[in-house]
């Protein structure tokens, strides 16, 4: 394809991308089922709106990179379940309709070591393009487990000198550093896993990055009366709260970072920091009866009505709080409760009420069938 038919087919890609304004993302959000998290959906909707008014000042009004305003790169904290990614995941995939990619990053390593290279991010980036390196570059990246390459505590931080090279740590951060600064990277062209074969470029400069963690040790470095990042770390005091909360103003505090094994000029290539809150128990009711929906659908093609008791939500709701797995724990508990009655029944085309209660401290159920 020629240069001008790319500028063309890129204009064309982004024409059709729709630009909602925060409050509308926000409002999306609530109908596709995302419950909590007010104050963080607000910032990664706004993040959200930008990315793309963004790519239509690029490609449709043709200003210059030069003078448009800089990439919503943003940070997401919080513990287990609480919503992160599925926000990403709503936001791109349903609402706006761009290409991106949730990337493990506990499988990377240094480059010349085993393990994933830090270039094949972009590989898969454009995979989700469909193969489309222009289109690729209009995406998302989301680093997932971002908290998890922070690197080890030594005095050893160089790029290769001797023989001695982290290899998980600060080596992973370097090597991403250079794909976050903006720039154009060669990856393979026939968008394989090797180092050989021809190559072709991807700019990195209109691609944002949203990096995931719950970022769960670094209490231990902020103890009360220590650095002061998170004095005002509540604990789980009240059975409701999932791990740590933070506020804005401990979570803004990116100079403390390198404590917990960041490079700072890494976390300088995001420029905003948005804490997640652990689920209260209100939010992961309203969680559940919509996951609870899906399973009286699930029953109602089987021919089975499902019924739940009061008391089941609040027994799935304290032992998902409990093992701090928060919304992502209620699937697999609901899951559990529901399996040995859906082994029973599904398939047989029988007709019938399934009523699960709460008794003796476990999740019991009825069946009756009709004849």
């Amino acid at each position: 394809m020629r240069r001008e038919e790319r500028v063309y087919y890129v204009k064309d890609f982004i024409q059709n991308v729709p630009l909602y304004s925060p409050k509308k993302v926000f409002e999306e959000l609530e109908k596709l089922g995302y419950r909590g998290q007010a104050r963080a959906r607000r910032a990664i909707s706004l993040a959200a709106y930008r990315h793309v008014k963004r790519l239509q000042l690029l490609h449709n009004k043709r200003v210059p990179r030069s003078e448009l305003p800089p990439r919503p790169n943003t940070i997401l904290m919080g513990p287990t379940g609480c919503g992160k990614t599925y926000l990403i995941e709503l936001l791109f995939g349903e609402i706006f309709k761009l290409p991106f990619v949730i990337i493990d990053m506990t499988k990377f390593t240094e480059s010349g070591y085993v393990g994933d290279d830090v270039v094949n991010i972009l590989v898969q980036l454009v995979y989700a393009a469909n193969e489309s390196i222009d289109i690729g570059e209009c995406g998302i990246v989301v680093l997932d487990e971002f908290d998890k390459i922070a690197g080890a505590y030594s005095n050893a931080r160089f790029a290769g000198q001797g023989t001695t090279k982290d290899v998980s740590g600060y080596g992973v951060q370097r090597e991403l550093l250079k794909i976050l600064e903006g720039t154009d990277i060669q990856i393979p062209l026939d968008f394989g896993f090797s180092s050989r074969g021809p190559r072709a470029l991807i700019s990195t400069r209109d691609i944002s990055f949203f990096a995931v963690g719950a970022f769960s040790g670094i209490r231990s470095l902020f103890e009360k009366g220590g650095l002061g990042f998170l004095q005002k770390v509540e604990e789980n005091l009240d059975g409701e709260a999932i791990a740590y909360k933070l506020t804005e103003e401990e979570a803004d505090d990116v100079s403390r970072f390198h404590l917990f094994g960041f490079l700072p000029e890494l976390i300088a290539r995001y420029n905003r920091i948005v804490p997640f809150a652990p689920l209260d128990n209100d939010t992961l009711k309203e969680i559940f009866f919509l996951k609870v929906e899906k399973y009286i659908r699930e029953f109602q093609e089987e021919g089975f009505r499902l019924h739940l008791e009061p008391r089941v939500a609040d027994f799935i709701i304290t032992e998902a709080i409990r093992r701090q797995t928060g919304a992502r724990g209620l699937d697999v508990l609901i899951s559990k409760h529901l399996e040995e009655v859906a082994f029973e029944i599904f398939g047989k085309g029988d007709e019938g009420e399934v009523i699960l209660r709460v008794a003796s401290d476990k999740v019991s159920h009825t069946i009756k069938r009709r004849a």
